[in-house]
């Protein structure tokens, strides 16, 4: 990380929660507002929608739930904003999952992951904006991401992205897999908006 990098990295860590989701992207700060839309006055209100909770909450049960099957060492699930770094960008992510090499990897209990992360979950939010999703997407895929879910709250779909391939949707009557960087993952896609 170069040093205008790392001086943003500082100020992004100290930064209060103002109803703007931040991050680093090749050295930029990148701003978005977070939050759902009033229905009658379509102002922006503060804080997620209860229905992207539910979904992060939704996903990383399901996930946690399959990492308990698994064999030692079993790495982690992270949710509700995880930071990760790679070169010159941080990211917040609703939901990762880091790998038992990863997580040895890691030094003390910094609040962001340095490294690739196996899979990230994005939960689409009536405030998101198409551009900036389909950026940090780009990003994490450049990045080496193996496995990238973008779930839609409205559709209460999935669309799966993988490196050098086409994405692939999920609605929510199909099973998701995540083979074989999650072996033997599956859940309906309607589990996860539930």
């Amino acid at each position: 990380m170069n040093a205008v990098t790392a001086v943003r990295a500082a100020a992004l860590i100290d930064a209060p929660f103002d109803g703007m989701e931040r991050y680093i992207l090749k050295g930029k700060l990148r701003e978005s507002p977070v939050g759902a839309r009033d229905r009658a006055t379509g102002k922006l209100l503060p804080g997620m929608p209860r229905s992207h909770c539910i979904a992060m909450s939704a996903v990383t049960c399901e996930l946690r739930d399959w990492l308990d099957c698994r064999p030692e060492p079993r790495g982690v699930v992270l949710s509700g904003g995880a930071g990760w770094q790679v070169d010159d960008s941080i990211f917040g992510v609703d939901v990762m999952v880091v790998s038992a090499e990863l997580l040895a990897a890691q030094t003390g209990e910094s609040t962001i992951v340095e490294g690739v992360p196996t899979l990230c979950v994005e939960i689409l939010s009536p405030s998101e904006v198409v551009e900036r999703i389909d950026e940090k997407t780009d990003a994490y895929l450049a990045a080496g991401v193996p496995l990238v879910w973008l779930l839609d709250l409205h559709d209460k779909s999935v669309t799966v992205y993988r490196p050098g391939a086409e994405p692939e949707f999920f609605n929510r009557l199909r099973e998701l897999t995540a083979e074989p960087h999650l072996p033997g993952f599956r859940v309906t896609v309607a589990d996860l908006f539930e």
